[in-house]
């Protein structure tokens, strides 16, 4: 296995038929982005030129017909999105910017740290009540303690950019190599991995590892829990909102989340292209089941990690004690995730779950449990400590295969990890590359549109032929651009 994950069980490698499904969607995103460059709206049908096109229906129209109202459904706010005009920034960026990043997950939060480096400030707005890091999530219980990672289980490193956070990480003993004994459980029968790239957990959980991105930062901001609820350009700047609260005035935001809030988010900002591309996004569902164990579970050999076949509720465990604490005495925590059709089935709004729903999918998965380990019915010892929550959003069933999406015009851009895969490495990597292009795509645009003397057609040309380097994160060509304008 070469791919790290956020949810255990999607760490097999892509498949051809997912590639192929990846390489339709980037050509859809392409393809608005660019054609968006002269149009503000979309999706209106043509108007016909013949005044009697309408003479013959059966149905007529009424003369002022009433404006239909939007709610909050998708499908309501899929059609507004569609339907929403472009912003346009046309002034200059100010010397001195300051990015509003909407979302502390990992991605959010390297983007930060990558703008601060290019002498950019920034405010990030994260949800979280805990702490930041989004599925970098550790949860200690008290007085034990119980320790658990409840959703990013460990990561790989295949890409330098990554490796050297990872390095200092490793030299700062906030990470380690994680040596468990890793493979897959099937009624009671365990199948180790053969050896495979090195895997890494937090020395003490993953939300640590979120923490200390940003420690060192001094031109950072964070403000949290906060939930934005709107964002709107005025006179040139991108005003943000908590439910009428004004949260600040910036001249470019990042969006660093996905799911309903995000949709519900760009529904009404002016940003109909980067919308229409998280729209095309697809999630699943996961429950995680945080269990205490007084007495060791009867899993064969010294198993820190599985993976769940032929179970209908429950596709990975993982034992906190052996994996964070490396004891063998309890209490003994371990980390269980539900399938993705499990997911589906019981999907109820994660911000508020039923009593009933938490009970019905806690029961479910520790007999899935049971299953897995080959017991018989109601011999599952009964765990002391348990906590349900439901990530909504937790993985993408698709992806573009493009580390970041960058509206130009309204000055937005998107970063995470289902742009590229569900990994750690893929959302420190999208963070990264959205900071690297944000302002030098931007600048190039000014560029374009106030000094060369040709016509705008030609320079809208321009623009789509840079936007697409720019998606196809052509480095070394935006760099040779960038030099030829400073000649």
């Amino acid at each position: 296995m070469t791919t790290s994950a956020l949810f255990s069980q999607y760490l097999q490698p892509i498949t051809a038929p997912q590639i192929a499904n990846a390489t339709v969607f980037s050509s859809k995103i392409l393809s608005p982005l660019c054609n968006s460059m002269s149009t503000c709206s979309f999706d209106k049908p043509m108007e016909g030129n013949n005044k009697n096109d309408n003479k013959n229906n059966k149905k007529s129209t009424p003369r002022y017909p009433r404006k239909r109202s939007y709610g909050t459904s998708r499908k309501s706010v899929l059609k507004k999105t569609f339907n929403q005009e472009q912003v346009i920034f046309t002034a200059p960026i100010s010397d001195d910017p300051v990015v509003a990043i909407i979302g502390g997950g990992m991605s959010g939060l390297i983007c930060a740290l990558n703008l601060e480096k290019r002498g950019v400030r920034s405010t990030v707005f994260d949800t979280g009540i805990h702490g930041l890091g989004g599925r970098m999530g550790t949860r200690i219980i008290d007085p034990q303690p119980l320790m658990f990672d409840h959703a990013a289980q460990f990561f790989t490193v295949t890409d330098p950019l990554f490796a050297e956070l990872v390095n200092k990480w490793l030299d700062r003993g906030l990470a380690r190599e994680w040596k468990g004994t890793v493979g897959n459980l099937e009624r009671g029968q365990f199948f180790p991995f053969p050896s495979s790239p090195p895997r890494y957990i937090g020395t003490n959980g993953m939300r640590p590892l979120a923490d200390s991105i940003l420690s060192q930062t001094n031109m950072v901001n964070v403000v949290r829990p906060c939930w934005i609820s709107k964002v709107e350009p005025y006179n040139g700047l991108w005003h943000l909102n908590e439910n009428g609260k004004p949260c600040g005035k910036f001249d470019a935001i990042v969006i660093a989340h996905n799911g309903k809030c995000a949709n519900r988010l760009l529904g009404t900002s002016g940003l109909p292209l980067i919308g229409r591309q998280m729209k095309r996004l697809e999630l699943s569902s996961v429950w995680a089941l945080l269990a205490a164990f007084e007495d060791p579970l009867p899993i064969p050999g010294n198993v820190e990690g599985a993976f769940v076949k032929k179970s209908d509720s429950v596709s990975w465990i993982a034992n906190n004690t052996k994996k964070l604490l490396n004891s063998e005495n309890g209490p003994h925590c371990w980390s269980i995730f539900s399938t993705a059709s499990f997911g589906k089935r019981n999907k109820v709004p994660q911000e508020n779950i039923p009593t009933a729903t938490a009970e019905k999918v806690k029961a479910s998965m520790l007999e899935g449990v049971e299953t897995a380990l080959g017991l018989t019915a109601g011999s599952l010892q009964k765990p002391f400590y348990t906590r349900v929550q439901l990530w909504g959003a937790a993985l993408p069933t698709n992806t573009p295969g493009v580390p970041c999406i960058f509206d130009p015009q309204g000055r937005a851009g998107i970063c995470g990890d289902w742009l590229m895969g569900s990994s750690l490495e893929a959302a420190a990597l999208s963070g990264i590359s959205l900071a690297n292009h944000f302002f030098r795509v931007q600048r190039v645009f000014i560029w374009l549109c106030c000094r060369l003397p040709i016509t705008f057609k030609v320079v809208e040309l321009v623009k789509m032929s840079l936007l697409l380097v720019y998606m196809m994160n052509f480095n070394h060509l935006m760099d040779m651009i960038l030099a030829s304008f400073q000649d």
